[in-house]
């Protein structure tokens, strides 16, 4: 087994005998801590961030008057204005923050190139559904409406979500086409939940699978949803909406051995019945979260160039021609 293989091995057991598993509420300060990126692997497995990306921090408020923090990333070397990627981690809801996906945040800003900006939603369960999207849909708005102080193209905007950040990125352009704006030219779904029910056949044919089980998505869901949300309400399931015309072009990329796997793949075809151009990619012999790995396998750098490619389509596609290895 070659070496980087083996040491992804032992880091996706790592993630199935943490104490996430067990989150109970007196368990959730040590699974954040657990997840902080001074716990994690070598940055040849999680990916660098270079140098040529600045990073700030900024904050928007909420709807609620409450102040959130942003995190920006942005190339040194490319003269603006550049689109603008609007981000949001995932973590089931729960868990997550900004700074654990700074290799892939990094990794677009400087190969797009756009201003990245990563939105730190509250999460459950002191904060329940709909706070996240709410959440999100005002840190989006804030990058529209702020977009030339970072050097931003307010007119050229896409969001992209990973797992549970992909269900809130679809949520998002839901919200944005609802309320009249800000446009959005792309979304980017990586291996999103975008169905609460859990309902769909790979929910319990992948159940036990590492990184992401069913048992996790259950006390994920617990927390997030509470006793008074219906998870089939479309505020938090973007596959339950009952008309996706009108949203935006998609990108989505799913993990074979994933639970979410087929709520990915329905959603994509739900939005190619609606009328909207989608891309769907679903890598054999992977599972969730692969593509924060890029280090370990070659398919976790496949999609991200996919999703490099894709972006640059909708959003920069005068630099198609210049889509050369970069460092992921």
């Amino acid at each position: 087994m070659p070496l980087r293989t083996a040491i992804f091995t032992v880091v996706l057991d790592r993630f199935g005998r943490s104490s996430i598993l067990d989150l109970d509420e007196s368990e959730i300060a040590t699974a954040r801590q657990w997840a902080a990126p001074a716990r994690w692997p070598h940055t040849w497995v999680t990916g660098g961030v270079s140098g040529r990306v600045s990073i700030r921090e900024a904050e928007f408020t909420a709807r609620d008057g409450v102040e959130r923090a942003l995190r920006i990333y942005a190339p040194l070397y490319s003269p603006g204005p550049l689109p603008i990627v609007a981000f949001f981690h995932g973590g089931g809801y729960v868990l997550g923050n900004t700074r654990m996906y700074d290799p892939l945040c990094a990794f677009l800003a400087k190969s797009v190139p756009a201003v990245v900006v990563s939105v730190d939603y509250r999460q459950a369960p002191e904060h329940r559904a709909p706070k996240a999207v709410e959440d999100s849909i005002d840190g989006l708005r804030w990058a529209y409406e702020n977009a030339a102080a970072f050097r931003g193209d307010p007119a050229r905007i896409a969001v992209c979500g990973d797992s549970a950040g992909g269900g809130l990125a679809a949520l998002v352009c839901h919200a944005a086409y609802d309320e009249g704006g800000p446009a959005i030219a792309h979304q980017s779904l990586l291996y999103p939940s975008t169905d609460a029910t859990q309902s769909f056949p790979s929910a319990a044919e992948h159940g036990g699978a590492p990184v992401l089980s069913a048992e996790k998505i259950r006390v994920f869901t617990d927390h997030y949803l509470g006793d008074s949300v219906d998870p089939a309400d479309p505020g938090v399931s973007a596959y339950w909406r009952k008309d996706l015309h009108g949203m935006p072009p998609a990108l989505i990329q799913t993990a074979d051995l994933d639970p979410l796997r087929d709520e990915g793949l329905a959603y994509a075809e739900r939005l190619a019945d609606a009328g909207v151009p989608v891309r769907a990619t679903n890598y054999l012999r992977t599972v969730h979260g692969f593509m924060s790995f890029p280090g370990a396998t070659t398919i976790g750098e496949q999609a991200r160039y996919e999703l490099l490619s894709e972006l640059r389509r909708h959003l920069n596609p005068t630099r198609l021609a210049h889509l050369v290895p970069v460092d992921v």
